[in-house]
């Protein structure tokens, strides 16, 4: 299996349109859609923060118009959910906001010995899929985190510092304290 390119080859760069899915297969630039690797977008215990249970609240957001993928997105999910569910034992609400629609399309190019017999140059260049991303914006909230522990919020600070590699974006950290 062919491993997936560098982020920086996509991340801060002009998203391409022509990503459309049509119920005609002649009119539909993509013709596979990539599966959707986020598993939940929702953990922890939803129904409190639905009914605004929560007192402490902690969104981080992006500071950069930036394209997100998916397994970008997923990787820091499931850090994120293992360490919050060890920390406050399902007493706390994690959301991923973003939500990957954007296909990300490459035309692959072969170089060396024997390459002019498999590649097209120019010809048919439009690409293949090969993953979704979620297009950002500036101040666009990634994840959101509550809980009811004052604690928890500095807890939750410094598991966010840790993931801040896997995001290609830089972010920051804005808390909301909701009386009840």
């Amino acid at each position: 299996m062919a491993a997936l390119r560098k982020a920086n080859a996509y991340t801060k760069r002009h998203t391409v349109p022509f990503t459309r899915v049509s119920k005609k297969r002649q009119k539909s630039y993509i013709k596979v859609v990539p599966p959707q690797k986020i598993v939940k977008f929702d953990m922890g215990n939803t129904s409190l923060y639905q009914k605004g249970k929560f007192a402490h609240i902690l969104t981080v957001m992006t500071t950069e118009k930036v394209q997100v993928r998916n397994n970008a997105l997923e990787a820091c999910r499931q850090f994120l959910n293992k360490q919050f569910e060890r920390a406050f034992a399902g007493n706390y609400f994690f959301k991923v906001v973003p939500f990957p629609h954007h296909i990300q399309r490459e035309n692959k190019m072969l170089t060396g010995a024997g390459a002019d017999r498999m590649s097209t140059g120019m010809q048919l260049s439009f690409g293949r899929s090969i993953g979704k991303a979620a297009l950002v914006k500036v101040d666009a909230p990634l994840f959101i985190f509550a809980t009811n522990d004052a604690k928890g919020i500095q807890i939750a600070r410094k598991e966010f510092q840790k993931i801040k590699a896997k995001l290609p974006c830089k972010t920051r950290s804005e808390y909301t304290f909701v009386k009840q």
